[in-house]
């Protein structure tokens, strides 16, 4: 007689049958996210040293722990891009071969790491001179989510630049959950960049930031419509936004014909799907308060 257990797993293997998009079976090139993020973890260690490590951290051993890391990151981001390449790369695999095609993704991305350093320096630099609730730059690498979203949008950001598939994405999901700030690796932000607060912060794949801007929480940085799907691929569906622009909070701004010009100021609340010209300030008309008499 047939268990109930049995009824069971032959209902489920039926709908692996039927659902084929989302299962994994058999696959011989098996991403795993839980690598990736203690990959994603060592890279901050090495970003910001001696601040998320398990132990102190000390000048006379740095060049072993660095070179440590460096070891580390490099075997298992090879074997996780060389993974991602073998699941969605075509014509150029055959051509390159995926081994080759991950080698050049890992040196083309330990070559950017200084330079992550730097553009992380501004950030945090921006994060302690806009903030007057900041009370060192220690407390915001170790606290403030703004910087970690940042961070791992940047990381992200290298690979994405380099054509790394899907890995990116994971990487800022894993930082959206975890933080409610949502930056698509394939947007492109300037230094000195500084998120305030930052729960329900939105910026778009093809958004274009500039240097020196300051966004508050709930602001969104977004398309315009959507409906399309995959036929608006590759299209500029984002703002643009200038250099020293400030965005208060709950502010949409849609469009990737949404030009925010350098120095403007859009005030909380706003929702723009036009462009702003340069030193303009956009502020929504005070709604009308209604005071009625509460019962006691």
């Amino acid at each position: 007689m047939e268990s109930r257990t049995d009824r069971l797993v032959d209902d489920i293997l039926k709908s692996y049958d039927k659902y084929e998009l989302t299962e994994n079976i058999n696959a011989e090139n098996m991403l795993s996210k839980d690598i990736l993020i203690d990959v994603l973890c060592e890279i901050r260690r090495l970003l910001f040293p001696g601040f998320f490590d398990k132990n102190k951290v000390r000048n006379e051993y740095i060049k072993f722990l660095v070179g440590e890391k460096l070891e580390f990151i490099e075997y298992n981001l090879k074997k996780q891009i060389t993974m991602a390449f073998s699941s969605c790369c075509m014509g150029e695999c055959k051509e390159r071969g995926v081994e080759n095609m991950a080698n050049d993704a890992v040196s083309g991305f330990l070559d950017r790491l200084v330079v992550l350093r730097d553009y992380l320096a501004t950030d945090i630099e921006a994060a302690y001179n806009g903030d007057p609730a900041a009370y060192s730059t220690d407390e915001i690498i170790f606290s403030y989510p703004g910087v970690f979203a940042i961070t791992v949008y940047r990381i992200a950001h290298e690979l994405w630049n380099l054509k790394v598939p899907m890995i990116p994405r994971i990487m800022t999901e894993y930082a959206h959950s975890l933080t409610g700030i949502d930056i698509h690796p394939g947007a492109t932000i300037g230094k000195y960049f500084f998120i305030d607060h930052g729960t329900g912060i939105v910026i778009g794949e093809t958004t274009v930031i500039g240097n020196n801007v300051k966004i508050y929480q709930g602001v969104t940085l977004g398309a315009l419509s959507t409906r399309k799907g995959q036929e608006l691929k590759g299209v500029k569906r984002h703002p643009t936004i200038g250099d020293n622009v400030t965005i208060y909070s709950g502010t949409t701004i849609l469009g990737g014909d949404t030009v925010i010009g350098s120095g403007a100021t859009i005030g909380g609340n706003a929702f723009i799907v036009s462009s702003v010209s340069e030193g303009m300030k956009v502020s929504v008309k005070n709604p009308e308060l209604q005071f009625t008499p509460g019962k006691i």
